[in-house]
């Protein structure tokens, strides 16, 4: 049997080259997100030989430290949130490129400090002057950090440099911030300059929508509302809020998984075939998707939109406390942490296809997936057998934890009589290619380096996106629920829910864990 290596080279793959020559400035660099995603995430592109030699990362905060204490802190962190066992000699050598800047983002003096640091990096790390920065920051933060690179002559392209912003979400907590926000943005960028970072699109099973659906010859004919009944897509966590109390207080699981994450499973699940898999080409496609979805109504709201906020409950024995007893909530909040909707695209391939949509905290599993659900075939044939029923076909995508890909069918049990079974089909990543050690932070950061956006949002798909939701958002702060805390810790959400889905003759997928 050929290895995994060879079947990917007979199948036409090239192999990468690495990121083209820059410094990558983190603003928020003492916080979680750069020890636990960042830079593991660069380590990995060090062992896959996709971080350029000169490369170099300088780290902006207001805490205190120097650029030796800034490597040594690094040195230990990178001990417990590597994603594999990291070679002592490789790390010596990358955490040389490791610098700090000590600097509050918000004062112009920060800026200047940092051009100075940044000429100085490039001479020594043969850098190009080439920058991207990537802001770890509050969204609060983001228009005031653009407006002082802008000012310090740190945003500027020219004589063949480039300059690019890597933007977390949250993008706006509503459609008009949003709007606002690439206003200032766009005042100083282009929109080629500007990259709008959802992890979720650096998960393989993600990217391997498009790959899928379009390098396949026998699902892209079926993808449609002659063969699909309906989509179900489920995010779960089993955590709750943690310390996270005060952010999810502002923003709530609509605001928080809906607009990026989900859409954008949605949008790469229905779109159209783009003419390429350049970046544009990917995103007028998602784009449509999004202008597509049919807005809600207040009544729609109250018919199609479900919310929820979990309760007391139990893991294995273990008490799991409700979330208005978590740190930094409100005891009293109204806040959902569980959201399910039933949407409608309104296109010719998806027409009277409903696509169901949950997410939530608390819940009985960690999961993240895309279930296609198509049509019966008809009973006719089994009329005068033993079968009293016919299942229908599934289709499954695993994102997370285990990515892969899943398709049921039936298959006639053996014996005498015609009786049908269900048999499943299962593709690992892992059992196929190997498991290769990832925190979902590495495509997306080698693709700000040449200058890849096709996984990053542009401002037209997020402004959809927040049009969508904004009615939702609306009718919820008019009318706050009544019977929070509704659902328990551990179990798959309230029962308005699994309503959403009755009231259609259909029901969620049972997810075993």
């Amino acid at each position: 049997m050929a290895s995994s290596e060879e079947t990917i080279r007979a199948a036409g793959a090239r192999p990468g080259h690495p990121g083209d020559p820059c410094v990558m400035v983190i603003f928020g660099a003492s916080g979680d997100l750069t020890k636990r995603k960042l830079i593991p995430a660069l380590y990995n592109l060090v062992e896959s030989d996709l971080l350029p030699k000169e490369f170099a990362v300088v780290g902006v905060a207001r805490t205190g430290m120097t650029t030796d204490e800034f490597r040594q802190k690094m040195s230990r962190e990178i001990r417990e949130f590597a994603s594999d066992q990291v070679e002592p000699g490789r790390w010596d050598r990358f955490v040389q490129r490791l610098h700090y800047l000590a600097g509050d983002a918000a004062d112009p003096n920060t800026y200047q400090a940092l051009g100075s640091l940044l000429n100085r990096l490039d001479k020594e790390h043969g850098t190009r002057g080439n920058y991207f920065y990537y802001l770890a920051t509050s969204p609060s933060f983001f228009a005031g950090i653009v407006q002082r690179l802008n000012e310090a002559a740190l945003a500027r392209e020219e004589h063949g440099r480039w300059r690019r912003v890597i933007f977390e979400k949250p993008f706006g907590r509503d459609l008009d911030s949003a709007r606002a926000l690439n206003r200032e943005i766009g005042a100083v960028l282009r929109e080629s300059q500007t990259y709008r970072i959802d992890h979720y699109l650096g998960k393989e099973t993600v990217q391997n929508i498009l790959v899928f659906r379009f390098a396949n010859g026998i699902f892209e004919p079926i993808w449609n509302r002659r063969y699909i009944d309906h989509v179900q897509i489920t995010v779960g966590e089993q955590v709750g809020v943690e310390e996270r109390g005060e952010y999810y207080e502002e923003a709530g699981a609509l605001r928080d998984m809906v607009p990026n994450h989900i859409f954008q499973l949605i949008t790469l699940t229905a779109m159209e075939p783009p003419t390429s898999f350049e970046a544009n080409a990917v995103r007028d496609e998602q784009a449509k998707i999004l202008r597509a979805l049919q807005p809600f109504t207040p009544e729609d709201v109250l018919t199609r939109a479900v919310r929820g906020q979990y309760g007391e409950g139990t893991d294995g024995g273990t008490r799991l406390p409700a979330y208005r007893a978590e740190p930094k909530v409100a005891p009293d909040s109204q806040i959902e942490t569980f959201v399910a909707l039933k949407l409608a695209i309104d296109n010719w391939r998806w027409a009277d296809v409903p696509f169901y949509l949950r997410t939530g905290k608390r819940l009985a599993g960690r999961v993240t997936e895309v279930a296609i659900q198509f049509k019966r075939a008809p009973f006719i044939l089994f009329r005068k057998t033993a079968v009293e029923h016919l299942t229908a076909n599934r289709l499954v995508l695993h994102i997370q934890p285990d990515e892969g890909i899943s398709l049921s069918f039936g298959a006639k049990v053996p014996g005498p009589l015609v009786r049908l079974g269900t048999v499943d089909m299962a593709f690992h990543y892992k059992d196929y290619f190997g498991s290769r050690p990832s925190t979902g932070y590495e495509r997306l950061l080698y693709d700000c380096m040449i200058g890849d956006a096709t996984l990053f949002q542009r401002a037209d798909m997020v402004e959809a996106g927040w049009s969508v939701v904004a009615p939702i958002l609306d009718v919820w702060r008019a009318l706050p629920p009544r019977d929070f805390p509704n659902y328990a810790s551990g179990s798959w959400g309230p029962r308005e829910a699994d309503e959403l889905l009755e009231g259609d003759g259909r029901h969620w997928r049972t997810i075993a864990q």
